[in-house]
């Protein structure tokens, strides 16, 4: 798996739909696991991949419709997903409307409305979420001299964040977030095998991102302590990262240790 990107699952039974969402989706940088034509092919494929979102189309093979499937996708994790329909009456709307989907997207779709459908989808389950996630702004009313031109807002998800660049969401883990590095009204976040953009300052994403291990270190660093391998009075090693380790730190630094 390529770290950073959201992985989707596509369950749709006409073929030829099925790979152009596929093409879609690669070119937008998205992360294709596999496509079912069938509920207990997308349970299997769920339950054995790692999956950010699922796309379902309402009409697909099979015993169970797309919202029965939906409802078992519900049962097993929660995640969210996006229904596709060409039509359907207003039972099937009303059985639909009971299973919560993120977003809908109707067919024949165009890549702009999979796009907006995607970033919908993204937007409303982590606004659903109540303790485990939430839509994160990373800027305050009136603070613009404090914040770079059209400042992002990041998208927190049970243990991750999604950050939109161009026109697809990267996907951030926070236990494998290293070091986050301040450069003017942006800011660097980096993991084992990528470097992230934001942006927004530093004591912004270290204010909003809920990582308690996440620790300010030096006006221009904030670690991760969970990846922490050295230190002295000077610098940190985080992973590869030789961070200083500033005076005005040095306290707070220290207060995360137990003395024994």
């Amino acid at each position: 798996m390529a770290e950073g990107n959201v992985r989707i699952l596509i369950v749709e039974d006409e073929g030829i739909l099925a790979m152009g969402l596929e093409d879609a989706l690669m070119t937008d940088g998205y992360e294709v696991v596999g496509i079912a034509d069938n509920g207990p092919e997308a349970i299997t494929l769920l339950k054995e991949n790692s999956v950010d979102l699922v796309l379902l189309d309402i009409h697909i093979k099979g015993d169970w419709d797309g919202i029965e499937t939906a409802k078992h996708i519900r049962a097993l994790k929660d995640i969210p997903f996006i229904y596709l329909t060409a039509f359907a009456d207003e039972a099937t709307v009303n059985r639909a409307k009971d299973t919560f989907p993120a977003a809908y997207l109707t067919k024949p779709y165009q890549q702009t409305n999979l796009r907006i459908a995607i970033e919908m989808a993204l937007h409303q389950f982590a606004f659903r979420k109540e303790n485990n996630a939430k839509v994160i702004p990373l800027h305050k009313p009136g603070e613009k001299d404090k914040m770079a031109p059209s400042a992002e807002t990041i998208l927190a998800i049970n243990d991750a964040i999604f950050v939109k660049q161009n026109y697809r969401f990267l996907k951030i883990v926070l236990a494998d977030i290293l070091v986050l590095e301040a450069d003017s009204n942006f800011t660097y976040i980096y993991t084992l095998e990528n470097k992230f953009i934001l942006r927004c300052s530093l004591q912004h994403v270290v204010e909003k991102i809920s990582l308690p291990q996440l620790v300010r270190v030096h006006r221009s660093f904030a670690v991760n302590l969970q990846h922490l391998q050295t230190f002295n009075d000077s610098f940190v090693v985080i992973g590869k990262h030789e961070v200083p380790l500033g005076r005005n730190y040095k306290e707070e630094f220290f207060k995360h240790f137990n003395f024994l």
